[in-house]
């Protein structure tokens, strides 16, 4: 690769030096800090965060690419200013400090949503005590407090270490140093005896896990990688054919990471192979004399397809997350995955429906998947390694149960329509705005792109997730202004006009207000990935069709927030004004069977007028999932006539029945 740093091999070797804490920390002090500008600098250089690597790498003994290969996986070189990742971690190396990120509350723990969304039911609550009752203890586990340990090797004020990239470079090669003087082993130039170093930084509690991720880092060392950072630097991780790890340190470490699950495996895990996958069931229990959780068996897909994967982040820290799963009164969900390392837990099977989205159509028919993160912690980023397994998760899935990878099959619970009108303002909004789909797209192998010139008659939404950065209030206090950050979502206005009101959202504010710029607001959003009917266009202005009215976005020709696409899109069918639609896909009356009670298919709050289109996601026939009890031989499924089209309606999908609407191609 052209401009890469010298070769690992090419640096002078030294003997091993056992050292301690405080020689480390005063060599270090005596030298210069590689992003420290001279008193004659003047505008910043874009290669400053190179050469603290190659400086770090040097000071410490360890091989440049593998301090590389760390940090690519822990934030893509990113910096984020100083700002921590939802699990703690600070800097390009991920250096931990915890507890002021580990403070809130769970994602089920507060809000309006019933997890379950089944009407046929009572509405699910989870117990008050839930986040009390998972707290963390006094002191945090080891891999959550790295930065501590770094600022004693290396003598450097933690403020520092979490502040100024090349100090973190440096922290991070000292821990680097640490593991492998703790391993026994020799400070070699030989980027393949640092295995065991590696995954001993990636995951300090896990082995599966710790394996998995310096496994990910080899990988990225031999594929290369290039990037210029969220702070302007530009660097290069020049490609290395042949670093394959030490195959006594693999050895050493155990086993594979796991293993896919073989069909008929019962509870066995349901993970990629090359993942580190472990196992933490969620309760299937009876409590309180007729009431129980927290999930629902079934026999998916034998008795009803999976057709979607939902995206969650936890609100709250691993721990308390694996925590709560294991309450048989709390909700459930299929999986959660660790920040730090990409460590997956599994904890309700496949086939079975767990209790997640808020509505139960949807529940009954998709995997829930739960990230360790923060929605509205714009600043609380997601580390690579928690992007990249999941990916390979969801691919995994997606070739289990024949699902599409697309946006309109891989949703965030923040695209989950309500069930019926009083339910749509308790639904949750998470990943929210600050999840890099098109990061995450470009992992599973499906980059978003053009697919049709400009009357193909859709777009694609796909801004710049580095340089969009719209406002966006009350990520801590109510009104206040959250911190400027990257975001997949664009604005939506009643005009051509930035300032135009905001589109309304009849059904986030039945009172008839305006949308606003808070992060939880989803009523005037476009998501990265979401596919629109074009409505018009005014110079840098493109208009859409959304939630039954045109908005607006600013899409300029040099600085596209969305791309030209073509595909299904319904309208409503001819000599029709005005069609309804649904938040869920349920069975017309006749179809209900004795005992099985009939589940109203209400309209949701917004109409589709005459002249409209909507982007098709998918094609179905009504059917509803009878779970009352815990006795699953009184449960049923039921089968209907209907047929249903999922749109893109908001923000959130909606459906429509084929009865009121003629689908064709938009570019027809």
């Amino acid at each position: 690769m052209r401009g890469s740093a010298p070769e690992d091999e090419k640096r002078i070797h030294r003997p091993a030096l056992r050292r301690s804490a405080t020689a480390v920390a005063a060599a270090v002090l005596l030298l210069p800090l590689a992003g420290a500008p001279s008193a004659s600098a003047g505008q910043p250089r874009t290669d400053d965060l190179q050469r603290a690597f190659t400086d770090a790498a040097a000071r410490f003994h360890v091989p440049r690419s593998v301090l590389l290969g760390v940090s690519y996986l822990e934030s893509r070189w990113d910096g984020h200013g100083g700002a921590p990742s939802v699990s703690g971690g600070y800097g390009p190396m991920h250096l931990t400090d915890a507890r002021t990120a580990l403070a809130r509350a769970p994602e089920f723990s507060e809000g309006h949503e019933d997890a379950r969304g089944d009407g046929a039911r009572a509405r699910k609550r989870v117990p008050a005590d839930a986040a009390e009752r998972a707290a963390l203890p006094a002191e945090l586990p080891a891999r959550l407090r790295t930065l501590d340990t770094a600022a004693r090797l290396t003598g450097l004020p933690a403020e520092k270490l979490r502040t100024d990239p090349a100090a973190n470079v440096l922290g991070g090669a000292a821990l680097l140093a640490a593991e492998q003087r703790e391993l026994g082993l020799a400070a070699d130039a030989d980027p393949a005896k640092w295995y065991a170093a590696v995954a001993r930084y990636g995951g300090q509690d896990s082995a599966r896990g710790g394996k998995a991720f310096a496994d990910e880092v080899f990988a990225v060392m031999r594929q290369g990688q290039a990037r210029t950072t969220d702070a302007g630097q530009r660097v290069t991780l020049a490609a290395t054919p042949t670093p394959a790890p030490d195959t006594a340190q693999q050895k050493r470490l155990g086993g594979p990471a796991t293993r896919a699950a073989a069909p008929g495996a019962g509870r066995a895990l349901e993970c990629p192979w090359n993942v580190a996958c472990e196992s933490v069931p969620a309760p299937y229990e009876e409590f309180d004399g007729n009431d129980y959780g927290n999930h629902d068996l079934a026999d998916r897909p034998k008795d009803q397809k999976v057709n979607a994967i939902i995206i969650h982040d936890t609100e709250g820290s691993w721990d308390v997350t694996l925590k709560l799963i294991k309450d048989p009164k709390y909700v459930s969900w299929h999986y959660t995955i660790r920040s730090s390392d990409g460590l997956i837990a599994q904890h309700v099977p496949t086939k079975d429906v767990a209790w997640h989205a808020g509505n139960w159509y949807i529940n009954s028919h998709s995997i829930g998947i739960e990230h360790e993160g923060f929605l509205a912690a714009p600043d609380a980023w997601y580390t690579e390694a928690m992007y990249r397994t999941s990916a390979r998760l969801v691919k995994y899935l997606s070739r289990k149960y024949d699902v599409p990878l697309d946006r309109q099959h891989i949703l965030g619970h923040d695209n989950v329509p309500g069930t019926t009108t009083p339910t749509i303002p308790g639904m949750h909004t998470d990943p929210g705005p600050f999840w890099d789909w098109a990061h995450y797209f470009s992992l599973l192998g499906k980059p978003f792109h053009r697919t049709a010139g400009s009357h193909g008659g859709l777009v694609t939404i796909l801004p710049d997730y580095d340089e969009n950065k719209p406002l966006y209030t009350s990520c801590e206090k109510a009104g206040d202004t959250c911190a400027p950050h990257g975001s997949t979502a664009v604005r939506l206005y009643s005009a051509p006009d930035e300032n135009a009101p905001l589109v309304k959202d009849v059904g986030l504010h039945p009172n008839g207000s305006d949308s606003t710029d808070g992060v939880n607001d989803t009523g005037a959003r476009a998501t990265t990935g979401q596919r629109f009917a074009v409505a018009g266009r005014s110079g840098d202005w493109t208009a859409i069709w959304y939630l039954g009215q045109m908005a607006w976005f600013h899409n300029p020709h040099d600085e596209p927030t969305a791309v030209n696409a073509k595909g299904l899109i319904a309208t409503p069918k001819a000599g029709r004004e005005e069609i309804p639609v649904y938040g869920r896909a349920y069975p017309e009356k006749e179809a209900y069977p004795a005992g099985v009670p009939y589940q109203t298919v209400s309209p949701l709050p917004y109409k589709l007028t005459a002249g409209q289109a909507y982007a098709v996601g998918g094609r179905m026939t009504g059917e509803f999932f009878y779970a009352p009890t815990f006795d699953v031989s009184k449960h049923a499924i039921v089968r209907g006539a209907d047929v249903y089209y999922e749109v893109q309606l908001g923000h959130r999908v909606g459906f429509v029945r084929a009865a009121d609407v003629d689908v064709r191609q938009s570019d027809s």
